[in-house]
């Protein structure tokens, strides 16, 4: 009975790892991502609770009565709604994927064999019951195998960048990173050849992509945007792509789930700092502000501000001002600290500033970042899909209320995700500030529903929950009209509840 029972564990796995596959890849193979998203998808709902209930009688009870372990290959069915192959984050089988699927496979095997030999029904039911502990214990083992895989692509890139002689800008923030990137290499286009590291390759491995596939010869600057999970990284990118010029763009609750706490964010943000000539800094938050009163002893700080506080570059009641003189009037859908950012490195590498100035009036409008378009049916979308924080959510509703003068206006959103022990006060405060300006909120998933709910009782908006995304476009058109407006505030790919 108990080789049946390991076969049916091994069938039960399949499936399984399959959907636990997919978390780490779109996780970036991050551990311990994938027993946090086990955890919430099991507590999902009423069935998958029951599912889950249903597995962990089957584990305690293969103690006593092996036919109950059976009970937790029959919990596999779930999680209900996390899918095999996915819709919005489909699987990619990379070489790295291949790898992980090998190395789980081989672990699970290995103890369902064991369970056979020793007619163990409670060690194959803990085989499938911790499979996603397995996968968080095979990236782990997996990391250091990863980094020498990627080494010498890494070493490649690092040769190109010192053979190149090129000058290397870094961009890191909470938030608002890719847009200034985007804007650094349109001030700059003028007066320097150009390259910056495309979409949100800000990682290991896709910043030694970005060089060895884009940096051709004679580039003067590359702009490289970093990104960072944990203290320590942004210090090893810096190390082989070392920059002249290191900005911090923001800081906000943005990873609070992985840091616990802004100060830590701080302190990893800033390695990018370590190795850079000049720090350009926006010190619209206290603590960016003390860090460059911090780091003015040890190398030069241009300090920028978007929301017009004291600074070299700041932005002020929509004007551009440069050591206290105003330069430049500013496109009403310009964002502000990001500009101001991107003129300050501009002003570090030595840029004519009017060069600059002559072309803030085109400044190029990020992708999904309160792009307006408008429908088949005559309403107007602000597509906000890429922003996941608070500061930006504001701002996006502060253009919905411009864009939606006169008609009807909906918001679409699933909130706000790895925000930690905020994240339901920030979803909150979300759901009550919409509220009150849009007639409709349309609230997408279960990640953030009980708090989006909480919040939007006390306004004057109808309030309607969809499961999906696909749901939430599909209310729109056929509650929306000519003059009416719609944003989209934050995406969730399907691996989120």
């Amino acid at each position: 009975m108990t080789w049946a029972l390991v076969a049916c564990s091994a069938l039960a796995t399949v499936p399984a790892g399959l959907r636990w596959l997919r978390v780490s890849q779109r996780e970036h193979y991050l551990a311990p991502a994938v027993t946090r998203f086990a955890a919430r998808w099991w507590m999902t709902g009423v069935v998958n609770p029951t599912l889950f209930a249903i597995a962990t009688i089957g584990v305690v009870g293969s103690a006593w009565s092996p036919w109950l372990a059976f009970l937790v290959a029959l919990a596999q069915i779930g999680p209900i709604g996390l899918g095999l192959r996915g819709r919005t984050s489909p699987l990619a089988w990379t070489g790295r994927l291949r790898r992980l699927a090998a190395v789980v496979g081989a672990l699970v095997i290995t103890i369902y064999l064991v369970a056979g030999l020793l007619d163990s029904a409670l060690l194959a039911a803990l085989g499938l019951f911790l499979l996603p502990g397995w996968f968080d214990l095979a990236l782990l083992a997996l990391e250091p195998v990863e980094k020498r895989v990627g080494g010498r692509w890494v070493d490649q890139a690092a040769a190109r960048l010192k053979s190149s002689r090129v000058e290397v800008v870094a961009i890191t923030g909470s938030y608002g990173k890719t847009t200034t990137k985007q804007y650094v290499a349109h001030l700059l286009s003028d007066s320097r050849r150009t390259v910056a590291s495309p979409a949100s390759f800000n990682n290991r491995m896709g910043l030694a992509r970005a060089i060895n596939e884009q940096l051709v010869p004679g580039t003067e600057v590359f702009v490289a945007e970093m990104g960072t999970y944990g203290p320590g990284e942004i210090a090893e990118l810096c190390a082989w792509i070392s920059p002249k010029v290191a900005a911090i763009v923001a800081l906000g609750p943005v990873h609070l789930e992985r840091f616990r706490s802004e100060d830590r964010i701080v302190s990893a943000k800033a390695e990018i700092l370590d190795r850079a000539e000049v720090g350009v800094i926006a010190v619209d938050h206290p603590l960016l502000s003390d860090l460059a009163g911090e780091r003015e002893r040890h190398m030069e700080v241009i300090t920028v501000s978007g929301a017009g506080g004291e600074a070299r570059v700041m932005v002020r009641e929509g004007s551009l001002h440069i050591a206290g003189v105003e330069v430049a009037r500013l496109p009403d859908d310009v964002f502000e600290v990001n500009l101001a950012v991107a003129v300050g490195i501009g002003l570090a590498l030595g840029v004519d500033q009017s060069r600059m100035i002559s072309r803030i009036s085109n400044l190029p409008r990020p992708e999904h970042r309160q792009t307006v378009t408008r429908s088949e049916k005559g309403f107007s979308i602000i597509d906000d899909t890429y922003n996941s924080n608070p500061a930006g959510a504001r701002s996006a509703l502060r253009r919905l209320a411009t864009v939606g003068a006169g008609g009807r206006i909906a918001m679409v959103t699933p909130g706000m995700v790895e925000m930690g022990p905020i994240q339901f006060d920030e979803n909150r405060s979300l759901a009550v500030t919409a509220s009150e300006l849009v007639d409709h909120l349309v609230i997408v998933g279960r990640t953030n529903r009980r708090a989006l709910l909480d919040g939007s009782g006390s306004g004057k908006a109808s309030v309607t929950v969809v499961a999906s995304r696909q749901e939430a476009v599909d209310w729109v058109r056929q509650n929306l009209g000519p003059g009416d407006s719609v944003l989209y505030e934050n995406d969730l790919p399907d691996h989120y509840p």
